[in-house]
């Protein structure tokens, strides 16, 4: 499977992030892509991108809850609060 495949398979069924092997989970474009359909395949990226402020944003915009998966440095950056407090 190569990236163009990964990604069309993340842009039918973002869930199947999960499935994806682990060099996929560290590509910024998959997960930004996966994380655009549901903030919840956050938990399946890798941990270096669960780091990533532009993934982190991208995935607190369909729901805050997802925060919890999101690295603890970025937990209270203050333009992500913003959109989680905003949500609610």
């Amino acid at each position: 499977m190569d990236k163009k495949e990964a990604l069309k398979i993340v842009k039918k069924e973002c869930f199947e992030l999960k499935n994806l092997p682990a060099h996929f989970k560290k590509d910024k474009e998959i997960v930004l892509a996966a994380v655009k359909e549901s903030g919840y395949v956050l938990q399946y990226a890798d941990k270096s991108l669960k780091k990533d402020k532009k993934i982190v944003l991208e995935a607190v915009k369909s729901d805050g809850y997802v925060l919890k998966y999101a690295d603890e440095s970025l937990r209270n950056d203050p333009d992500i609060l913003a959109i989680v407090y905003k949500k609610k």
